[in-house]
């Protein structure tokens, strides 16, 4: 009889073991998988490179207002950092006077103040800037 219970105890403590660890390697597998990175860096000349240049998109240059509604309206449309407003006549031709439509250009591609290069929006091309520049001129008279 105690040769009986000493083996239940025993499978009794062996399961609860085996049930305690694969709870704990599928705690270590969830906390694996919540803090895995979300990304990955990929440097030039690596394959992955490669195929995000292919991916970048059809190649057709995008409008003026395709560039301001994606990427200029977040300061241009709320004044943020000082931004000038859309449609603030005033303060763009003080901007325009001051500068000149190629220092406009200029200010837009290499920053100005609080204004990053380009905005932050690098997958645009100079003409592109220039066409956004051309667009916010346009809507502020």
């Amino acid at each position: 009889m105690k040769f009986v219970s000493l083996t239940i105890k025993t499978i009794g403590l062996a399961a609860a073991i085996a049930g305690f660890t694969a709870s704990v390697n599928a705690a270590n597998e969830t906390a694996a998988d919540r803090t895995k990175p979300i990304g990955e860096v990929c440097m030039a000349g690596d394959p992955c490179a490669a195929a995000a240049v292919a991916s970048a998109g059809t190649g057709e240059a995008r409008s003026g207002e395709q560039v301001y509604s994606t990427k200029c309206f977040t300061c241009h449309a709320t004044g943020a950092a000082g931004a000038p407003k859309l449609g603030d006549a005033a303060a763009w031709a003080a901007r325009l006077s001051e500068r000149g439509e190629d220092g406009m250009y200029q200010s837009a591609i290499k920053g100005f103040k609080a204004m990053p290069a380009k905005g932050l929006c690098m997958d645009c091309s100079d003409e592109e800037i220039k066409g956004a520049v051309d667009h916010i001129l346009a809507n502020s008279k």
